[in-house]
């Protein structure tokens, strides 16, 4: 939000965002006037869209089923949900996307795994479209959403009547915008630092918690 306010974006102040953060950890905000109004992940982060080891959302009722069937303890089903799913769970081959789109010209597996991780993230970009009421900017970031261009193809194909259009070279040249420039919706490919940001939430903390001591 801070880039896309420097960038001069209106949509930071007075407009309607989906942050679309997508590595081996994934997650998508939907922002409103500069403020969030919705995020993907809920009580954990194994909730929301699918990432490199984590399956996204799933139906509750598998934790019962999964106990009935293969005796699964919580200790058990904590693991595979954190450490054995997603991607990694339906390609059996990989976390990294990358791997994955090496082999899924000849491999069904890997050609499942993206095929999943994509629809699923277009389906919270719908989503999250209908909540905010339509769309002024799309935001990718993270390991996947600035370096894949591909992915944000796949991704952003069938959005057009949302307004997202993608200018194939810039896409393909990850540049900072990737839209075309008659689309409705600026897509934006923006750098994460977040150690950088963990580290000025840290200091913020550290100082108030100075002030006080000094009062």
């Amino acid at each position: 939000m801070e880039e896309l306010t420097r960038l001069g974006d209106p949509a930071a102040r007075t407009g309607r965002l989906v942050l679309a953060h997508l590595g081996n950890g994934a997650s998508m905000a939907a922002v409103r006037d500069g403020k969030s109004i919705d995020t993907s992940i809920g009580f954990t982060p194994t909730s929301g869209l699918m990432m490199g080891s984590r399956p996204g959302d799933l139906d509750p009722g598998l934790v019962g089923y999964l106990a009935r069937t293969d005796q699964m303890t919580a200790t058990r089903f904590h693991a595979m949900v954190n450490h054995e799913s997603g991607l990694l769970g339906v390609s059996e081959i990989s976390s990294d996307l990358r791997d994955l789109l090496e082999r899924e010209a000849g491999d069904v597996r890997a050609a499942e795994a993206v095929a999943l991780f994509c629809y699923q993230a277009k389906k919270w970009i719908g989503s999250f479209a209908a909540a905010l009421g339509g769309l002024d900017t799309l935001v990718f970031s993270g390991g996947i959403g600035e370096n894949a261009p591909l992915i944000r193809k796949r991704i952003c194909d069938g959005l057009g009547f949302l307004g997202i259009e993608l200018e194939r070279e810039r896409n393909a040249n990850n540049a900072p915008l990737i839209s075309r420039d008659a689309g409705r919706v600026r897509v934006r490919v923006i750098h994460t630092d977040e150690e950088l940001m963990l580290a000025r939430y840290v200091a913020r903390v550290l100082d108030r918690a100075s002030d006080g001591a000094s009062r």
